[in-house]
Protein backbone atom coordinates (compact mmCIF):
# COMPACT_ATOMS: atom_id res chain seq x y z
CA UNK A 1 0.00 0.00 0.00
CA UNK A 2 1.50 3.58 -1.02
CA UNK A 3 2.01 5.57 1.96
CA UNK A 4 2.72 8.69 -0.41
CA UNK A 5 0.19 11.74 0.74
CA UNK A 6 -1.58 14.07 -1.01
CA UNK A 7 0.17 17.79 -1.01
CA UNK A 8 -2.50 19.95 0.49
CA UNK A 9 -2.65 23.87 -0.83
CA UNK A 10 -4.94 26.56 0.34
CA UNK A 11 -6.36 28.03 -2.64
CA UNK A 12 -7.67 31.26 -1.08
CA UNK A 13 -8.74 32.63 2.05
CA UNK A 14 -11.62 34.92 3.33
CA UNK A 15 -13.68 36.70 6.15
CA UNK A 16 -16.75 38.61 6.66
CA UNK A 17 -16.45 41.69 8.38
CA UNK A 18 -16.18 41.25 12.52
CA UNK A 19 -19.43 42.62 13.81
CA UNK A 20 -20.29 44.18 17.07
CA UNK A 21 -22.21 42.56 19.60
CA UNK A 22 -25.91 43.16 18.38
CA UNK A 23 -24.18 45.34 15.30
CA UNK A 24 -25.01 45.48 11.98
CA UNK A 25 -24.36 41.95 11.55
CA UNK A 26 -27.01 40.82 14.08
CA UNK A 27 -29.86 39.90 12.01
CA UNK A 28 -27.56 37.45 10.00
CA UNK A 29 -27.82 33.68 11.39
CA UNK A 30 -23.89 31.97 11.72
CA UNK A 31 -24.96 29.87 8.85
CA UNK A 32 -25.76 32.89 6.51
CA UNK A 33 -22.55 34.84 7.34
CA UNK A 34 -20.92 31.10 6.47
CA UNK A 35 -22.41 31.80 3.23
CA UNK A 36 -21.11 34.17 2.20
CA UNK A 37 -17.61 33.08 3.27
CA UNK A 38 -17.64 29.93 1.18
CA UNK A 39 -18.82 31.89 -1.94
CA UNK A 40 -16.34 34.21 -1.32
CA UNK A 41 -13.64 31.60 -1.04
CA UNK A 42 -14.96 29.98 -4.16
CA UNK A 43 -14.67 33.29 -5.86
CA UNK A 44 -11.07 33.80 -5.11
CA UNK A 45 -9.83 30.29 -6.19
CA UNK A 46 -12.13 30.50 -9.07
CA UNK A 47 -14.24 27.25 -8.01
CA UNK A 48 -17.36 26.22 -8.91
CA UNK A 49 -19.83 25.09 -6.43
CA UNK A 50 -19.79 21.70 -7.66
CA UNK A 51 -15.91 20.93 -7.35
CA UNK A 52 -16.44 21.26 -3.81
CA UNK A 53 -15.62 17.53 -2.10
CA UNK A 54 -16.94 18.49 1.29
CA UNK A 55 -17.61 21.71 4.11
CA UNK A 56 -16.34 21.52 7.59
CA UNK A 57 -17.36 24.55 9.48
CA UNK A 58 -16.42 25.10 13.15
CA UNK A 59 -19.56 26.56 15.14
CA UNK A 60 -19.57 27.08 18.73
CA UNK A 61 -23.18 28.38 19.68
CA UNK A 62 -25.39 26.33 17.59
CA UNK A 63 -28.70 26.82 19.95
CA UNK A 64 -31.72 27.30 18.37
CA UNK A 65 -29.49 27.04 14.68
CA UNK A 66 -31.63 24.55 13.18
CA UNK A 67 -30.34 20.88 11.61
CA UNK A 68 -26.53 21.13 10.88
CA UNK A 69 -25.32 24.85 10.30
CA UNK A 70 -22.32 23.45 8.13
CA UNK A 71 -24.95 22.25 5.37
CA UNK A 72 -27.36 25.22 5.67
CA UNK A 73 -24.39 27.58 4.63
CA UNK A 74 -23.19 25.03 2.25
CA UNK A 75 -26.29 24.74 0.55
CA UNK A 76 -27.27 28.12 0.38
CA UNK A 77 -23.35 28.46 -1.18
CA UNK A 78 -24.77 26.52 -4.43
CA UNK A 79 -22.51 23.73 -3.06
CA UNK A 80 -24.69 20.46 -4.12
CA UNK A 81 -26.37 18.33 -1.97
CA UNK A 82 -24.61 15.57 -2.65
CA UNK A 83 -21.52 17.35 -0.94
CA UNK A 84 -21.16 16.60 2.71
CA UNK A 85 -21.16 19.37 5.58
CA UNK A 86 -20.57 19.14 9.01
CA UNK A 87 -20.10 21.17 11.73
CA UNK A 88 -17.64 20.55 15.04
CA UNK A 89 -17.04 22.35 17.95
CA UNK A 90 -13.87 22.71 19.74
CA UNK A 91 -14.34 26.45 21.15
CA UNK A 92 -12.24 29.02 20.34
CA UNK A 93 -10.00 26.23 18.23
CA UNK A 94 -13.21 25.28 16.24
CA UNK A 95 -12.19 27.06 13.18
CA UNK A 96 -8.95 25.57 12.65
CA UNK A 97 -9.66 22.71 13.38
CA UNK A 98 -11.92 22.43 10.47
CA UNK A 99 -9.00 23.91 8.40
CA UNK A 100 -6.72 20.68 9.82
CA UNK A 101 -9.79 18.32 9.29
CA UNK A 102 -9.87 19.40 6.03
CA UNK A 103 -6.38 19.23 4.97
CA UNK A 104 -6.66 15.73 6.42
CA UNK A 105 -9.23 14.58 4.18
CA UNK A 106 -7.29 15.43 1.46
CA UNK A 107 -4.13 13.82 2.78
CA UNK A 108 -6.41 10.70 3.46
CA UNK A 109 -7.58 10.68 -0.51
CA UNK A 110 -11.22 10.85 1.06
CA UNK A 111 -11.48 14.64 -1.01
CA UNK A 112 -10.04 16.75 -3.31
CA UNK A 113 -11.05 20.12 -2.56
CA UNK A 114 -12.45 20.66 1.03
CA UNK A 115 -13.65 24.27 2.13
CA UNK A 116 -12.82 24.60 5.61
CA UNK A 117 -13.55 27.80 8.29
CA UNK A 118 -15.57 28.97 10.38
CA UNK A 119 -19.21 30.47 11.71
CA UNK A 120 -20.23 32.33 14.37
CA UNK A 121 -23.34 34.65 16.06
CA UNK A 122 -23.35 36.01 19.23
CA UNK A 123 -26.14 38.28 18.82
CA UNK A 124 -28.28 35.52 17.71
CA UNK A 125 -27.40 33.06 20.43
CA UNK A 126 -31.01 32.64 22.51
CA UNK A 127 -32.42 32.39 25.76
CA UNK A 128 -33.53 29.35 26.74
CA UNK A 129 -35.51 27.38 29.80
CA UNK A 130 -35.82 23.80 30.54
CA UNK A 131 -39.75 23.68 30.50
CA UNK A 132 -40.45 19.94 29.14
CA UNK A 133 -41.37 19.08 32.60
CA UNK A 134 -43.81 22.06 33.26
CA UNK A 135 -43.55 25.06 35.53
CA UNK A 136 -46.52 24.63 38.33
CA UNK A 137 -45.50 28.29 39.96
CA UNK A 138 -43.08 30.69 39.76
CA UNK A 139 -40.97 32.90 37.83
CA UNK A 140 -38.56 30.83 35.28
CA UNK A 141 -35.04 31.52 34.70
CA UNK A 142 -33.77 31.74 31.37
CA UNK A 143 -30.31 30.87 30.58
CA UNK A 144 -27.81 32.79 28.24
CA UNK A 145 -26.88 30.70 25.65
CA UNK A 146 -23.67 33.00 24.49
CA UNK A 147 -22.78 32.36 27.79
CA UNK A 148 -23.35 28.91 28.51
CA UNK A 149 -22.36 27.28 25.49
CA UNK A 150 -19.30 29.60 24.59
CA UNK A 151 -17.79 31.42 27.42
CA UNK A 152 -18.54 29.49 30.83
CA UNK A 153 -16.20 26.72 31.91
CA UNK A 154 -18.05 23.53 32.49
CA UNK A 155 -15.43 21.85 34.64
CA UNK A 156 -15.03 25.07 37.14
CA UNK A 157 -18.42 27.14 36.79
CA UNK A 158 -17.00 29.87 36.34
CA UNK A 159 -16.79 32.97 33.25
CA UNK A 160 -13.59 32.80 31.19
CA UNK A 161 -12.99 35.89 32.25
CA UNK A 162 -12.30 34.23 35.48
CA UNK A 163 -9.44 32.20 33.61
CA UNK A 164 -8.14 35.39 32.01
CA UNK A 165 -7.96 37.07 35.61
CA UNK A 166 -6.14 33.18 37.04
CA UNK A 167 -4.06 33.87 34.15
CA UNK A 168 -2.86 36.92 34.78
CA UNK A 169 -2.45 36.32 38.78
CA UNK A 170 -0.15 33.31 37.46
CA UNK A 171 2.16 35.14 35.45
CA UNK A 172 1.82 38.31 37.48
CA UNK A 173 0.75 40.11 34.14
CA UNK A 174 -0.01 43.84 35.66
CA UNK A 175 -3.48 45.94 34.65
CA UNK A 176 -0.57 48.44 33.08
CA UNK A 177 0.79 45.76 31.07
CA UNK A 178 -2.91 44.20 29.69
CA UNK A 179 -3.88 48.24 29.25
CA UNK A 180 -0.71 48.93 27.29
CA UNK A 181 -1.13 45.43 24.88
CA UNK A 182 -4.60 46.35 24.63
CA UNK A 183 -4.08 50.19 23.71
CA UNK A 184 -1.53 49.04 21.36
CA UNK A 185 -3.56 46.38 19.63
CA UNK A 186 -6.49 48.78 18.58
CA UNK A 187 -4.37 51.54 17.98
CA UNK A 188 -2.70 48.97 15.32
CA UNK A 189 -5.76 47.78 13.90
CA UNK A 190 -7.20 51.05 13.28
CA UNK A 191 -4.02 52.14 11.29
CA UNK A 192 -4.24 48.84 9.79
CA UNK A 193 -7.81 49.49 8.82
CA UNK A 194 -7.53 52.87 7.69
CA UNK A 195 -4.30 51.72 5.35
CA UNK A 196 -6.49 48.94 3.66
CA UNK A 197 -4.70 46.53 4.89
CA UNK A 198 -7.63 44.34 5.45
CA UNK A 199 -9.87 44.67 2.41
CA UNK A 200 -8.49 42.11 0.84
CA UNK A 201 -9.33 39.49 3.09
CA UNK A 202 -12.85 40.34 3.83
CA UNK A 203 -15.90 39.96 1.79
CA UNK A 204 -18.63 42.30 2.21
CA UNK A 205 -21.82 40.95 3.68
CA UNK A 206 -24.77 42.83 2.41
CA UNK A 207 -28.30 43.06 5.18
CA UNK A 208 -31.43 43.64 3.91
CA UNK A 209 -33.68 45.52 5.91
CA UNK A 210 -36.72 47.59 5.67
CA UNK A 211 -35.50 50.55 4.22
CA UNK A 212 -33.15 48.67 1.55
CA UNK A 213 -29.95 47.25 1.40
CA UNK A 214 -27.01 48.42 3.79
CA UNK A 215 -23.67 46.53 2.80
CA UNK A 216 -21.21 45.86 5.98
CA UNK A 217 -17.66 45.76 4.90
CA UNK A 218 -15.53 46.88 7.36
CA UNK A 219 -14.53 45.67 10.91
CA UNK A 220 -16.72 47.03 13.59
CA UNK A 221 -15.17 46.31 16.52
CA UNK A 222 -11.84 48.07 16.06
CA UNK A 223 -11.82 51.44 18.03
CA UNK A 224 -10.59 54.60 16.51
CA UNK A 225 -8.39 56.93 18.89
CA UNK A 226 -8.58 54.25 22.27
CA UNK A 227 -5.75 55.72 24.43
CA UNK A 228 -4.49 54.11 28.05
CA UNK A 229 -5.98 56.80 29.84
CA UNK A 230 -9.34 56.35 28.81
CA UNK A 231 -9.24 52.57 29.25
CA UNK A 232 -7.48 53.04 32.55
CA UNK A 233 -10.29 54.59 34.00
CA UNK A 234 -12.31 51.41 33.92
CA UNK A 235 -13.14 49.02 36.50
CA UNK A 236 -12.97 45.29 36.39
CA UNK A 237 -15.24 43.19 35.13
CA UNK A 238 -15.07 39.53 36.69
CA UNK A 239 -13.07 40.95 40.08
CA UNK A 240 -13.33 43.82 42.51
CA UNK A 241 -10.07 42.95 42.89
CA UNK A 242 -9.56 41.96 39.37
CA UNK A 243 -7.10 43.76 36.72
CA UNK A 244 -9.16 42.06 33.75
CA UNK A 245 -11.70 44.90 32.54
CA UNK A 246 -13.95 45.16 29.25
CA UNK A 247 -11.55 46.87 27.12
CA UNK A 248 -8.09 44.61 27.86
Amino acid sequence: MSTDQATVVIASATRTPVGAFNGALASLPAHELGKVAIRGALDRARLEPGEVSEVIMGQILAAGAGQNPARQASILAGIPVDAPAWGMNQLCGSGLRAVALGAQQIQLGAAKIVIAGGQESMSQAPHCAHLREGTKMGDVKFIDTMIKDGLWDAFNGYHMGTTAENVARQWQITREEQDRFAVASQNKAEAARKAGKFKDEITPVTIKTRKGETVCADDEYIKDGVTYDSIAKLRPAFDKEGTVTAAN
